[in-house]
């Protein structure tokens, strides 16, 4: 059983934990979020709020599940394949086909639930699961609608900023990283972030500005949670550098795309790239003195009601 951080749930909702396959059989781990005493005989419209790269739903996800669903939504978090309490063998493997996969198993889901409108489920992608969120939309022509704040390319991040000499130097590395591992009988597994809470002032010197703020949210109580402890298999990698994730987002069109970046984020050029990539309808809402990981978690800068305005014009409700 997973444990860590999580939102106070509102005092209209309730949250109850659901669990649900994808195409490969494989059980995602799932919270929903509804308001207290929902008309069931109705249909709703549903929110897949999918979790950073690396997270889980009881980080930012609950966040945002907290606040949308008092809208009106039937939300959903879940946890990918490899990690929280979703099933798959070993821990922590990163698959960009299974993480993209499960979003669709998310709305294969939701719309066997009779009070869900099938025709009104929409997805919020954090962080890396923006560039998921997104592919998923490309192929599942049943999401309606998605916004994606904080956008992290995985696929693009692997590779930045390298030679091509660079590149086949990792590859070669990480490649040879899949022997030691089948004789190990278990593969590299490198965490990110400490497994208790640190405070602020133990924070490694000598990170980068990206790495540093990751640690402010994971490593520190805002955010830790001991499911996520950031990276995962060493060999994860591999396939991240050869999945170019964004790729068909034109193919989203003519179902709309909200893009959420904060003004002062590193990674905000992963917004403004797949922005220009994608095709209208598209908004872009750039939030005032926000860093990348205030859209995880900060309900003062997160813009839910333009959120709300965006998929309600979306699903012409």
């Amino acid at each position: 059983m997973a444990y860590g951080y999580i939102t106070k749930l509102k005092n209209s909702l309730e949250r109850k934990h659901v669990r649900f396959r994808n195409r490969f059989d494989m059980t995602l781990a799932g919270d929903l979020y509804t308001e207290k005493g929902i008309d069931e005989k109705n249909k709703y419209p549903a929110i897949i709020v999918g979790a950073p790269y690396g997270g889980v739903k009881e980080q930012g996800p609950s966040v945002y599940a907290n606040e949308l669903a008092p809208r009106g939504y039937v939300v959903l978090t879940f946890d990918q394949s490899f990690m929280g309490e979703s099933s798959g063998e070993p821990r922590n493997v990163s698959d960009p086909s299974i993480f993209i996969e499960n979003f669709s198993a998310c709305v294969d889901y939701l719309g066997t639930l009779p009070y869900v409108d099938r025709e009104a489920i929409v997805v919020v992608g954090i962080c890396g699961s923006g560039a998921f969120g997104i592919s998923a939309a490309a192929q599942d022509t049943r999401i309606k609608a998605v916004a994606t704040a904080a956008l992290f390319d995985i696929h693009f991040a692997s590779r930045m900023g390298q030679t091509p000499e660079q590149i086949q130097a990792k590859k070669e590395k990480l490649s040879l990283q899949r022997w030691a591992d089948y004789e190990k009988g278990t593969p590299e597994y490198l965490p990110s972030f400490p497994e208790e809470v640190i405070e602020e002032k133990d924070i490694p010197e000598g990170l980068d500005p990206m790495s540093h703020e990751f640690f402010e949210f994971y490593a520190l109580k805002r955010g830790h949670h001991n499911s996520a402890r950031g990276g995962f298999t060493s060999t994860s990698n591999l396939a991240m550098m050869n999945f170019p994730i964004l790729d068909y987002i034109k193919e989203v069109s003519p179902r709309p795309i909200l893009f959420i970046a904060g003004e002062k984020a590193i990674s905000k050029f992963f917004t403004d790239n797949a922005y220009a990539a994608a095709a209208e309808p598209k908004e872009y809402i750039v939030v005032p003195n926000a860093n990348h990981i205030d859209m995880y978690d900060d309900v003062k800068k997160i813009p839910f009601d333009r959120i709300d305005a965006f998929f309600k014009k979306s699903l012409g409700k």
